[in-house]
């Protein structure tokens, strides 16, 4: 019964700490996943501050090293939280098997004194031959066997705990160390962190130094943005303008046609035919039909939407930088991005994330702006520095349009790319391949 309770308190013990390996093992992954993240903005950081103008680039990621860096020493001390329970379980886990090996020694020591002052065969005998009956009599020779088996069996407790025992004693000294490893690396956050707060006081403080020159530059981006969001609009209007221009000559034509066929049917079959000026009726086309209205646009259309989820990036290596809709600047300031902001290589080549027509290539602000139609949507790209495609000009899925531009104040080399479905601006990140 003894060995019964022994093994459920193990079972109960080993299931917490099951519970407590796995719940170290997701922190430890966590805090792996910030320390990649902070050695990112690191060196993002290191590449803004190496220019010699202090830039609310800088500040933004100053904000998010801080902010990382704390999300990192609250993981640290989650850590040093649930070894610390380890630690305790431990101690309990030991003082219960060490109570338990005292008092298996115990019992096994009565047992071995027992058989000591019994071991002769002749009192063995005796004590089965004073048996009242046969049935008496197995019974006492099966009792003195069971005594045999039961004595090993105790002693194979004794075995079992003190490993067990030692095992938990380096598993509870070995917790000790890593909770003193972690109160260490928790030091040097705790340092680092606030170095880098004094370091965004500073920066602050440059910032509102030329606070009148910052706000500048913010009006140039967002003047920037402006004209390249218009500028694809007068694209994709003057598209579907065309588009409905050919589409109702194309109807006119054809209602004509209609007309001249029933003449010269009726003149045929020597009708009278009246020759007053015919009304032609105009039809009236949307934006998708005029944009869809020929096979070619139609199925270029339709391969489009076929290929949602799988068209490649407009850069062959590159990571989002600023998302799709709603979000705020460096100094509070509401906006609403169109598309994707990428961050990528100095000089990367851009490319078409599908075969279309060159609609629109424009100069905006320094850089070019590329308009790529695919029947009915189009893909914009953005912030180039070249462009190696022509106006009417037809391309294919990856084909290079040009390179992106690099930032001259922050050395970042970011394509900012959009895709429109008519008029309306639809998120990349459900037409892009995972990158």
């Amino acid at each position: 019964m003894r060995f019964f309770k022994v093994v459920f308190i193990f079972v109960l013990v080993f299931a917490a700490f099951s519970v407590h390996a796995q719940s170290s093992a997701e922190l430890k992954k966590q805090r792996e996943a910030l320390v990649q993240q902070l050695e990112q903005l690191n060196h993002e950081y290191q590449e803004t501050s190496n220019n010699k103008k202090t830039t609310l680039k800088q500040l933004t990621l100053l904000k998010q090293k801080i902010s990382l860096r704390e999300q990192e020493i609250s993981n640290i001390n989650s850590e040093v939280r649930n070894l610390d329970n380890q630690i305790s379980e431990s101690n309990n886990f030991v003082r219960n098997l060490q109570t338990q090996l005292d008092q298996l020694k115990k019992e096994y020591a009565a047992m071995v004194l027992f058989t000591y002052r019994n071991q002769s065969a002749y009192n063995k005998l005796m004590f089965i031959f004073a048996s009242k009956d046969f049935n008496q009599a197995y019974k006492r020779l099966k009792y003195l066997q069971q005594i045999g088996t039961y004595r090993m069996r105790q002693a194979g407790y004794i075995q079992e705990t003190q490993t067990e025992l030692h095992v938990k004693i380096n598993q509870l000294d070995k917790n000790k160390k890593e909770k003193n490893n972690l109160l260490v690396d928790q030091e040097k956050e705790k340092k680092t962190l606030g170095e880098e707060k004094n370091t965004q006081v500073a920066v602050v403080a440059d910032l509102s130094k030329h606070q009148g020159q910052l706000k500048q530059q913010q009006d140039e981006i967002q003047k920037k943005i402006s004209r390249t969001n218009k500028e694809i609009n007068a694209a994709i209007r003057r598209e579907i303008e065309e588009a409905r221009r050919r589409a109702e000559e194309q109807a006119r034509a054809e209602a004509r046609a209609a007309a001249a066929a029933a003449a010269a049917k009726a003149k045929l079959e020597n009708k009278e035919v009246a020759t007053p000026k015919v009304r032609i009726a105009e039809k009236k086309f949307s934006d998708r039909e005029a944009l869809n209205a020929t096979p070619e646009a139609a199925k270029l259309s339709s391969d489009f939407l076929g290929n949602k989820g799988s068209l490649p990036w407009p850069v062959a290596t590159g990571n989002i930088k600023q998302g799709f809709g709603i979000y705020y600047d460096e100094t509070g300031i509401k906006n609403e991005s169109m598309g994707w902001d990428v961050k990528t290589n100095q000089g990367a080549s851009v490319r078409a994330v599908f075969q279309g027509v060159v609609s629109k290539i424009k100069d905006v602000s320094g850089t070019y702006l590329v308009v790529i139609q695919h029947g009915e949507y189009f893909t914009a790209y953005s912030n180039l520095r070249s462009v190696s495609v022509k106006d009417g000009q037809k391309v294919t899925t990856k084909q290079a349009i040009g390179t992106v531009a690099t930032d001259s104040s922050t050395g970042e080399a970011i394509v900012t790319f959009a895709i429109y479905k008519g008029y309306s601006p639809v998120n990349p990140k459900i037409w892009l391949a995972p990158n």
